[in-house]
Protein backbone atom coordinates (compact mmCIF):
# COMPACT_ATOMS: atom_id res chain seq x y z
CA UNK A 1 0.00 0.00 0.00
CA UNK A 2 1.28 3.22 -0.95
CA UNK A 3 2.07 6.00 1.71
CA UNK A 4 -0.38 8.44 -0.16
CA UNK A 5 -3.60 5.81 0.51
CA UNK A 6 -2.61 5.85 4.44
CA UNK A 7 -2.44 9.13 5.36
CA UNK A 8 -4.69 11.69 7.12
CA UNK A 9 -7.16 13.54 4.44
CA UNK A 10 -5.74 16.73 4.05
CA UNK A 11 -8.54 19.84 4.79
CA UNK A 12 -9.25 21.92 2.14
CA UNK A 13 -10.77 25.31 2.99
CA UNK A 14 -12.53 27.99 0.32
CA UNK A 15 -9.93 30.60 -0.69
CA UNK A 16 -13.12 32.90 -1.80
CA UNK A 17 -14.71 32.65 1.80
CA UNK A 18 -13.65 36.03 3.09
CA UNK A 19 -14.65 37.76 0.22
CA UNK A 20 -18.15 35.87 -0.14
CA UNK A 21 -18.25 37.14 3.58
CA UNK A 22 -17.91 40.70 2.63
CA UNK A 23 -19.94 40.20 -0.63
CA UNK A 24 -22.69 39.04 1.77
CA UNK A 25 -23.10 41.39 4.62
CA UNK A 26 -22.95 44.45 1.83
CA UNK A 27 -26.46 42.68 0.18
CA UNK A 28 -28.48 41.24 2.56
CA UNK A 29 -29.33 42.54 6.15
CA UNK A 30 -29.82 38.90 7.78
CA UNK A 31 -25.75 37.83 6.37
CA UNK A 32 -25.02 41.21 7.80
CA UNK A 33 -26.06 39.94 11.34
CA UNK A 34 -25.45 36.76 10.96
CA UNK A 35 -21.91 36.24 9.29
CA UNK A 36 -19.90 38.39 12.33
CA UNK A 37 -21.55 35.82 15.10
CA UNK A 38 -19.71 32.55 14.02
CA UNK A 39 -16.12 34.32 13.73
CA UNK A 40 -13.47 32.37 11.35
CA UNK A 41 -15.21 29.10 11.15
CA UNK A 42 -15.62 28.15 7.30
CA UNK A 43 -16.40 25.02 5.08
CA UNK A 44 -14.11 22.49 4.87
CA UNK A 45 -13.17 19.69 2.62
CA UNK A 46 -11.60 16.31 3.53
CA UNK A 47 -11.37 13.09 2.32
CA UNK A 48 -11.45 11.79 -1.50
CA UNK A 49 -14.73 12.08 -3.78
CA UNK A 50 -15.65 8.47 -3.85
CA UNK A 51 -15.17 8.16 0.24
CA UNK A 52 -16.99 11.14 0.61
CA UNK A 53 -19.89 9.84 -1.91
CA UNK A 54 -20.27 6.20 -0.05
CA UNK A 55 -20.25 7.49 3.42
CA UNK A 56 -23.33 9.40 2.38
CA UNK A 57 -24.67 6.40 1.02
CA UNK A 58 -24.22 4.29 4.41
CA UNK A 59 -25.58 7.46 6.05
CA UNK A 60 -28.80 7.38 4.44
CA UNK A 61 -32.11 7.38 6.73
CA UNK A 62 -30.48 6.41 9.67
CA UNK A 63 -29.09 8.49 12.53
CA UNK A 64 -25.59 10.29 12.82
CA UNK A 65 -24.78 7.80 15.13
CA UNK A 66 -25.50 4.45 13.76
CA UNK A 67 -23.85 5.69 10.65
CA UNK A 68 -20.77 6.29 11.86
CA UNK A 69 -21.01 2.86 13.99
CA UNK A 70 -21.99 1.24 10.25
CA UNK A 71 -18.96 2.92 8.28
CA UNK A 72 -16.77 2.00 10.81
CA UNK A 73 -17.57 -1.65 9.79
CA UNK A 74 -17.62 -1.67 6.20
CA UNK A 75 -14.19 0.80 6.42
CA UNK A 76 -12.75 -1.96 7.94
CA UNK A 77 -13.30 -4.34 5.06
CA UNK A 78 -11.25 -3.15 2.39
CA UNK A 79 -7.65 -2.62 3.21
CA UNK A 80 -8.12 0.39 1.64
CA UNK A 81 -11.27 2.46 0.51
CA UNK A 82 -10.92 2.22 -3.11
CA UNK A 83 -13.50 1.41 -6.24
CA UNK A 84 -11.33 -1.78 -7.05
CA UNK A 85 -10.93 -2.99 -3.51
CA UNK A 86 -15.17 -2.53 -2.60
CA UNK A 87 -15.93 -3.92 -5.97
CA UNK A 88 -14.11 -7.49 -4.37
CA UNK A 89 -15.80 -7.36 -1.48
CA UNK A 90 -18.25 -10.11 -0.29
CA UNK A 91 -21.91 -9.00 -0.53
CA UNK A 92 -22.14 -11.55 2.80
CA UNK A 93 -19.61 -8.77 4.61
CA UNK A 94 -20.78 -5.78 3.79
CA UNK A 95 -24.47 -6.87 5.14
CA UNK A 96 -22.44 -8.27 8.20
CA UNK A 97 -20.99 -4.47 8.48
CA UNK A 98 -25.03 -3.62 9.34
CA UNK A 99 -25.79 -2.46 5.45
CA UNK A 100 -29.07 -2.99 3.73
CA UNK A 101 -29.37 -4.83 0.56
CA UNK A 102 -30.08 -2.04 -1.28
CA UNK A 103 -27.25 0.06 0.30
CA UNK A 104 -24.43 -3.04 -0.65
CA UNK A 105 -26.21 -2.30 -4.41
CA UNK A 106 -25.86 1.44 -3.94
CA UNK A 107 -22.26 0.89 -2.99
CA UNK A 108 -21.14 -1.55 -5.75
CA UNK A 109 -22.47 0.85 -8.28
CA UNK A 110 -20.73 3.60 -7.14
CA UNK A 111 -17.45 1.43 -7.18
CA UNK A 112 -18.25 0.88 -10.92
CA UNK A 113 -19.00 4.22 -11.59
CA UNK A 114 -15.82 5.40 -10.01
CA UNK A 115 -13.84 2.25 -11.54
CA UNK A 116 -15.29 2.55 -15.42
CA UNK A 117 -14.52 6.47 -15.59
CA UNK A 118 -18.21 6.84 -15.75
CA UNK A 119 -17.77 10.08 -13.66
CA UNK A 120 -15.00 12.26 -15.07
CA UNK A 121 -13.29 13.39 -11.42
CA UNK A 122 -10.41 14.55 -13.36
CA UNK A 123 -12.18 17.03 -15.00
CA UNK A 124 -14.57 18.12 -12.36
CA UNK A 125 -12.92 22.00 -11.88
CA UNK A 126 -13.43 22.45 -15.45
CA UNK A 127 -16.99 21.30 -15.81
CA UNK A 128 -19.97 23.89 -14.38
CA UNK A 129 -22.24 22.41 -11.04
CA UNK A 130 -24.99 20.75 -12.89
CA UNK A 131 -22.97 18.86 -15.31
CA UNK A 132 -21.46 17.03 -12.15
CA UNK A 133 -25.12 17.09 -10.84
CA UNK A 134 -25.83 15.06 -14.08
CA UNK A 135 -22.94 12.37 -13.16
CA UNK A 136 -23.26 12.26 -9.40
CA UNK A 137 -27.51 11.26 -10.15
CA UNK A 138 -26.83 8.95 -12.72
CA UNK A 139 -25.70 6.55 -9.67
CA UNK A 140 -28.21 4.81 -7.77
CA UNK A 141 -28.73 5.94 -4.57
CA UNK A 142 -27.35 9.64 -4.99
CA UNK A 143 -30.47 11.96 -5.53
CA UNK A 144 -29.86 16.25 -6.50
CA UNK A 145 -29.46 16.70 -2.74
CA UNK A 146 -26.95 14.62 -2.28
CA UNK A 147 -25.06 15.77 -5.16
CA UNK A 148 -25.54 19.18 -3.77
CA UNK A 149 -24.03 18.83 -0.29
CA UNK A 150 -20.83 17.29 -2.33
CA UNK A 151 -20.73 20.18 -4.31
CA UNK A 152 -20.82 22.20 -1.52
CA UNK A 153 -18.90 20.19 0.69
CA UNK A 154 -16.45 18.24 -1.02
CA UNK A 155 -16.00 20.49 -4.44
CA UNK A 156 -16.26 23.42 -1.90
CA UNK A 157 -18.39 25.50 -5.44
CA UNK A 158 -19.19 28.50 -4.16
CA UNK A 159 -22.79 29.01 -5.93
CA UNK A 160 -24.87 26.18 -4.96
CA UNK A 161 -28.49 26.69 -3.73
CA UNK A 162 -30.00 23.04 -2.45
CA UNK A 163 -33.73 24.06 -2.44
CA UNK A 164 -34.43 20.47 -1.57
CA UNK A 165 -32.91 21.08 2.01
CA UNK A 166 -35.12 21.21 4.46
CA UNK A 167 -32.57 23.29 6.78
CA UNK A 168 -32.23 26.00 4.26
CA UNK A 169 -36.04 26.20 4.09
CA UNK A 170 -36.48 26.37 7.64
CA UNK A 171 -33.57 28.92 8.19
CA UNK A 172 -34.88 30.88 5.54
CA UNK A 173 -38.56 30.77 6.90
CA UNK A 174 -37.03 32.19 10.41
CA UNK A 175 -34.68 34.19 9.56
CA UNK A 176 -36.39 36.22 6.62
CA UNK A 177 -40.08 35.45 6.86
CA UNK A 178 -40.84 35.57 11.13
CA UNK A 179 -41.83 31.62 10.92
CA UNK A 180 -44.28 31.97 8.08
CA UNK A 181 -44.14 29.13 5.59
CA UNK A 182 -41.75 29.06 2.93
CA UNK A 183 -41.97 28.09 -0.75
CA UNK A 184 -39.37 26.96 -3.37
CA UNK A 185 -40.29 30.47 -5.12
CA UNK A 186 -39.73 32.58 -1.74
CA UNK A 187 -36.28 30.77 -1.05
CA UNK A 188 -34.94 31.64 -4.89
CA UNK A 189 -36.14 35.35 -4.64
CA UNK A 190 -34.20 35.57 -1.14
CA UNK A 191 -31.14 34.17 -2.73
CA UNK A 192 -31.17 35.95 -5.36
CA UNK A 193 -29.11 39.02 -3.45
CA UNK A 194 -26.48 35.66 -2.35
CA UNK A 195 -25.03 34.92 -6.13
CA UNK A 196 -22.38 34.15 -6.47
CA UNK A 197 -21.92 33.16 -2.91
CA UNK A 198 -25.09 31.07 -2.36
CA UNK A 199 -23.30 28.13 -0.47
CA UNK A 200 -21.62 30.63 1.77
CA UNK A 201 -25.03 32.04 2.68
CA UNK A 202 -26.84 28.52 2.90
CA UNK A 203 -24.00 27.54 5.40
CA UNK A 204 -24.88 30.56 7.66
CA UNK A 205 -28.30 29.94 7.39
CA UNK A 206 -27.79 26.13 8.50
CA UNK A 207 -25.79 27.97 11.24
CA UNK A 208 -28.15 29.97 12.64
CA UNK A 209 -29.82 26.78 13.47
CA UNK A 210 -27.22 24.99 14.69
CA UNK A 211 -24.29 26.44 15.99
CA UNK A 212 -22.02 23.24 15.21
CA UNK A 213 -20.52 23.75 11.87
CA UNK A 214 -22.50 21.11 9.50
CA UNK A 215 -20.51 18.26 8.43
CA UNK A 216 -20.92 16.51 4.89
Amino acid sequence: MSATKIKAPEIATPAYWDEACKHLIRKDRVMKRLIPQFGDACLQSRGDAFTTLARSIVGQQISVKAAQTVWDRFAGLPRAMTPPNVLKLKVDDMRAAGLSARKVEYLVDLALHFDSGAVHVGSWEGMDDEAIIGELVAIRGIGRWTAEMFLIFHLLRPNVLPLDDVGLINGISRNYFSGEAVSRSDAREVAAAWAPYRSVATWYIWRSLDPEPVAY
